[in-house]
């Protein structure tokens, strides 16, 4: 008998303690009181059984008891508050709804440079860590074959960081704007248990990717984290109890804040993500908006990618130049950070009536208009695990 498919109303989980994203799905399992059993993909059913469905080597995936296979967080997500409706965790409110979704881009792909940084830049100070860490993420063996394996995985890991943009060059300006977030986060974490008041939503999920998986546990960065942002420790704590009463905010309900509002300790954040990721998102639009007019019959499904033979997690289209923090920043331009931030553009643009000129003061005061008027010429989907042209 299979060990690890799902039994009775509980779900399986493929990822690992080490994996960004899988903190991000993990941390909703536990919030929405969804029963599961977390096995890594070293387990030798996960090669036999569900490689050959999802047919690329990745986490997290999740299989659910009347037997579906998901994968990509998004999806599960979307997939757990189809199946379990009376744990929501996605704002009903426009401005709310919005904002969390653009929250959870920002914390899904938005961040992924400063993770693949803290991680691998300072890989020597981190190498006992990282070894152990990979090592049970890549075998099931004793110390000496999980280092072996960890060691060969872990160095096809650094190549990664210059398509990324990682340079020395740039790692001081990543690493202030990491500094700077930490700093918002914690005067917001000192009033507020989740972001969106009193009910963790998406955009905690989202941000719980980096914030956990890499940010909060490596060494190096977790150092960092618990010394000068406390309080955005004590929420990757929390993301990861069960419930949403904490004793530290014994009177706050079990709520998102009253009337679609956005909390005002919030705000420094959303300037944050404008100012520090909007410039990516806008080159990355003008270069993928160039590619689809490029290629204009293109069919429903395509792959956004130089390389559309090829089975991708993240797919490239060639690379984008921006300023960034007083440094020029090259790294290549992803379709999948256009696709999340997708989601809570096209809800903005739905707005009408005092939700919409709540909206555009909400803009105005934290310098987003620019970044929340972009387009995308072509709309994208998720089909057959992959990202593909709609």
């Amino acid at each position: 008998m299979e060990k690890t498919r799902p039994r009775g109303n509980t779900y399986t989980l493929w990822g690992g303690a080490l994996s960004l994203y899988t903190g991000k799905v993990r941390s909703y399992l536990i919030k929405a009181g969804v029963p599961y059993r977390e096995y890594y993909t070293a387990h030798p059913e996960y090669r036999a059984r569900v490689l050959p469905i999802v047919r690329l080597g990745v986490a997290p995936i999740l299989e659910t008891p009347d037997g579906q296979t998901v994968q990509d967080t998004t999806d599960i997500i979307e997939c757990l508050e189809a199946r379990h409706p009376a744990t929501s965790m996605i704002p009903a409110t426009p401005i709310q709804r919005a904002v969390a979704w653009l929250i959870n881009a920002f914390g899904s792909d938005g961040l992924l440079q400063a993770s693949m940084h803290y991680r691998w830049s300072y890989a020597v100070e981190q190498s006992p860590w990282l070894l152990d860490e990979f090592g049970r993420f890549s075998s099931t063996a004793g110390r000496e074959q999980r280092h072996a394996a960890a060691s060969n995985f872990m160095s096809k890991m650094n190549a990664m960081l210059p398509p990324l943009g990682v340079t020395p060059d740039t790692g001081p300006a990543i690493e202030a704007s990491h500094r700077a977030l930490l700093s918002i986060l914690d005067d917001h974490f000192l009033a507020h248990p989740y972001l969106l008041g009193g009910r963790p939503s998406i955009a905690d999920f989202g941000l719980m990717a980096a914030l956990f998986g890499h940010l909060g546990r490596d060494p190096v960065p977790a150092h960092l984290m618990k010394l000068t942002a406390a309080n955005v420790y004590r929420w990757t704590e929390r993301m990861n109890l069960a419930g949403s009463f904490d004793p530290e905010f014994p009177d706050t309900p079990d709520e998102y804040a009253p009337d679609d509002g956005i909390p005002a300790t919030l705000e420094p954040m959303l300037r944050h993500i404008f100012q520090d990721w909007g410039p990516e998102l806008m080159a990355s639009a003008a270069h993928y908006n160039e590619w689809v007019r490029a290629n204009p019959d293109l069919p429903a499904g395509s792959p956004p990618s130089l390389t559309p033979t090829r089975r991708l997690v993240h797919p490239m289209l060639g690379s984008v130049s921006y300023a960034y923090r007083g440094v020029e920043m090259s790294r290549h331009c992803a379709p999948q950070s256009l696709w999340h931030f997708d989601k809570s553009a096209q809800l903005a643009r739905r707005f009408e009536g005092a939700a919409l000129t709540r909206w555009r003061e909400l803009l105005e005061r934290t310098g987003g208009a620019e970044v929340m008027a972009i387009r995308l010429a072509r709309p994208m989907k998720r089909q057959d695990y992959l990202l593909v042209l709609a």
